[in-house]
């Protein structure tokens, strides 16, 4: 025999002793708890080796009766034979029972075991030794075919056939009707982990859905990283899965699922041939299983044909009841069609008897087509999870011509058999009724009338529009005048000469009085139908209530005139706030008296009239002879905002006359703001410029700081601390004191200068800086190149003042 591979064990020995323990018992230490544990893990082992005994006895045994049918002796002979031909061989009588098991089978064990003894000649790093493979595969069928329930056949399945190919863990699942999962079996798992995963609902995605829904074999070489949830995953975070669906004849009993501890690189043909093998031993077991009914259906017996053909025969649809049809190696190829109940029509206009015992895809080859049908019942089949459909177009052939009809679909499994059932959609009925929905919700009545006999179709619709009982006799076009109001007699004198003696289709508006007191406004259009010699032989036509339109035309008409009215309004109120606004800051200001300072203000309002802010500035000298600087921001737009600018520049004109400085200045200014105003907020930043020390004491209110230009340097001035104006009753500012020389310019300006939508307010103020630095001829150039480089996209109104000192 080959040696045994690292990380996989051996699980026979080569003498005739089928099996033995597994590892050693520890020796007992000298406490009574080590003497109790040694004490249970050597009945382990003894119970280990009974159970390994058994199951290979029974391989023996079964090699015995193989020897008596083939050679005629009895069991003693059978059993020397047996024993002469292991020694012959160099084999074990445990190896040798394997090898005739699988020469009588020829199943697909053998074929698993015949393919692994053929790898592993051609590869000698094969995953697990050659020899042993027959045995293996053969104790795990003996094992799992002996066991008395799927919990026994996890186990068996886990410690013969799997661990020798380094897996840890294996689950075994059954299917429900709803294609929901149940742990069936498992091994390897914790008991813990095993009641967490009893059940999976339908619609869950796990590894075994996978394998379900896809009716393949599907791997994972680490399950963690294809974030697929399934049991286990927490303790073999980065190990590999294999999931296998375990079905026979195209019907999914369960899906097996196995489990490595690390990732799996790809496998090798055989040991895939064996995973195979051993997912089909599975489906063989669990076919015993009774499986549990669809909601509704009587209980499988047999094939669950007979039940379906008792169901199908109360129904008031059509209904086939399909049976597997399976090829000599037990593949699916085709459905047989058992029974069809009375309500069933065939397409192709055939006695129903006729279809009886049809394969499906001779009877109606399209349905392996573009319809899809036939995958749908296979899947149905094979899962178990029912199938419904609304308005699925199906396809049958009449003398090789495709005729197709909508209908609704309803698939489901019971047992082996599948009950199909679909109610085919009448074209023309569904037209009417979609055209009577339409009349209904649009209002619309048609009508026929002959004008030779006098004979009125109405549509039911029309004795509603006119108030009239069904038993009352429907109104003549003639008589049409006679249940309008009276100035609407001309329109219909018009519409009546058009159609009747014209001849021409014809259209009219007009006001109906009904019976019951309730005006309606009803447009009616007609044409003319000749006759054979050419004369007028009827009118054909329709009402329509149209009192709905008209009244919302006119509703509309009026808002049409209130909005108009507004917008008058909102023009001249826009018109005198900007008015207001440029008398008192006009774009430009005079040349200031302030000896050694040259100062320059610009102001340029908002594009939009509607948008009229609240900007401002200011600049005076005080009986001081010190000058005030400020510019100011106040919240919001149109004539409340050019108020509350009023308010506050007048009163920051008046509180500078008493010396204070700037930040005492900006706290009375915050009284004024929070108490004498209609909560006006808003921002600013005051200055007041000593000539004679040419220094410059100033504080903010929540706005941006001022500029200072020097030299070809251009920076912005420290954030002092200051909250905006109206915003609480009290706030304290804090003062800054900036000594200013020759040349130098200062900046004051409001946030309608650099303000964009895209941009964060540090890097409008940095391209402010920049354009700033640019040398300039004058104050006045200066301030004018700021204003012509903004890039402000927000249509607000700017503010700037600028002071040089001479």
């Amino acid at each position: 025999m080959a040696p045994t591979p690292p990380g996989t064990a051996a699980p026979y020995p080569a003498d005739d002793a089928p099996f033995a323990p597994s590892a050693p018992v520890p020796a007992p230490d000298a406490s009574g708890d080590g003497r109790l544990s040694a004490t249970v893990e050597r009945l382990r082992g003894e119970v280990r080796a009974a159970h390994a005994a058994a199951e290979g006895r029974a391989l023996i045994e079964l090699a015995k009766g193989v020897i008596v049918e083939r050679l005629g002796c009895g069991p003693a002979q059978a059993a020397r034979q047996l024993a002469e031909l292991a020694d012959r061989a160099g084999l074990s009588r445990l190896e040798l029972a394997a090898d005739i098991i699988n020469q009588a089978a020829r199943d697909r064990m053998a074929e698993a075991a015949d393919a692994f003894v053929r790898t592993a000649v051609a590869e000698p790093d094969a995953t697990a030794p050659a020899a042993s493979v027959a045995v293996r595969l053969r104790t795990a069928e003996s094992a799992a075919l002996s066991a008395g329930d799927t919990q026994a056949v996890a186990e068996s399945l886990l410690r013969h056939a799997l661990e020798p190919l380094g897996a840890v863990a294996v689950a075994i699942w059954t299917t429900g009707p709803d294609a929901s999962l149940s742990l069936r079996g498992h091994a390897g798992f914790g008991p813990d982990e095993a009641a967490r995963w009893h059940y999976v609902p339908p619609g869950v995605t796990t590894a075994a859905r996978q394998a379900l829904t896809g009716r393949r074999t599907v791997r994972y070489p680490s399950l963690a990283a294809a974030g697929i949830p399934s049991i286990g995953r927490a303790r073999h975070p980065d190990g590999g899965r294999v999931v296998v669906p375990a079905g026979t004849g195209g019907r999914i009993h369960g899906v097996l699922e196995i489990c490595w501890a690390r990732p799996l690189d790809p496998l090798p043909q055989a040991v895939e041939r064996q995973i195979e093998a051993l997912a089909e031993l599975c489906a063989h077991t669990l076919e015993a299983l009774p499986e549990a009914s669809p909601g509704g259906f009587p209980p499988a017996d047999g094939d669950g044909a007979t039940a379906l053909a008792e169901l199908s025969d109360g129904l008031y649809d059509p209904a086939l009841v399909l049976t597997p049809h399976l090829d000599e190696a037990g593949r699916l190829v085709d459905f047989r069609i058992r029974h069809a109940n009375a309500h069933f029509q065939d397409p192709a206009g055939r006695p129903r008897g006729s279809v009886d015992g049809a394969l499906l895809l001779e009877a109606y080859p399209a349905t392996a087509g573009g319809s899809e049908l036939f995958d749908r019942i296979e899947r149905v089949h094979a899962t178990g999870e029912p199938f419904r459909a609304r308005r699925v177009r199906l396809t049958a052939l009449v003398d090789e011509v495709p005729l197709a009809s909508l209908a609704d679909i309803s698939i489901t499994r019971c047992g082996a058999a599948v009950l199909l059932i679909w109610r085919v959609e009448d074209e023309s009925a569904r037209l009417a009724s979609l055209l009577q929905h339409a009349q209904r919700l649009g209002r619309v009545g048609a009508f026929e009338e002959d004008v030779v006999t006098g004979e009125i179709t109405w549509h039911g619709q029309l004795f509603e529009l006119f108030g009239r009982r069904p038993t009352e006799p429907p109104v003549a076009l003639r008589d049409l005048a006679a249940h309008a109001h009276p100035d609407d007699a001309a329109t219909i004198r018009r519409f009546l000469q058009k159609v009747l003696y014209q001849r021409r289709v014809g259209s009219a508006a007009f006001r109906m009085l009904r019976h019951d007191g309730v005006t309606r406004h009803i447009r009616v259009t007609a044409e003319p139908a000749l006759g054979t010699e050419g004369g007028l032989q009827s009118v054909r036509g329709a009402y329509q209530d149209i009192s709905a339109q008209h009244w919302t035309e006119v509703a509309l008409t009026a808002t049409r005139d209130r909005l108009a009215a507004t917008e008058e309004a909102a023009e001249e109120r826009n018109r005198l706030t900007l008015q207001l606004q440029h008398a008192i800051m006009p774009p430009a200001k005079p040349p200031l008296d302030a000896p050694g300072l040259d100062v320059a203000v610009r102001y340029r309002p908002a594009e939009s009239e509607s948008l009229v802010g609240g900007d401002w500035y200011d600049a005076v000298v005080l009986p001081s002879k010190k000058v005030l600087l400020c510019v100011g921001d106040v919240a919001g737009h149109g004539v409340e905002a050019a108020t509350g600018m009023v308010v506050l520049r007048n009163a920051l004109r008046g509180l500078a006359v008493t010396g204070a400085g700037p930040g005492q200045l900006l706290s009375w200014l915050n009284s004024v703001a929070h108490h004498l105003t209609a909560q006006v907020t808003a921002t600013a930043v005051c200055g007041i410029y000593d000539p004679g020390s040419r220094t410059l004491r100033w504080a903010r209110a929540g706005h941006l700081p001022p500029v200072l230009v020097r030299g070809e340097e251009a920076v912005d001035q420290p954030l002092l601390r200051g909250l905006l104006l109206g915003a609480l009753a009290e706030a304290e500012y804090e003062e800054s004191e900036l000594l200013l020389e020759p040349g130098d310019t200062v900046l004051m300006y409001t946030d309608g200068l650099v303000e964009r939508r895209d941009t964060a307010v540090h890097d409008s103020v940095a391209h402010l800086l920049t354009v700033a630095r640019q040398p300039s001829d004058s104050l006045e150039r200066r301030l004018d190149q700021l204003l012509a480089r903004s890039k402000s996209d927000t249509d607000d109104d700017t503010c700037v003042v600028g002071v040089q000192v001479s």
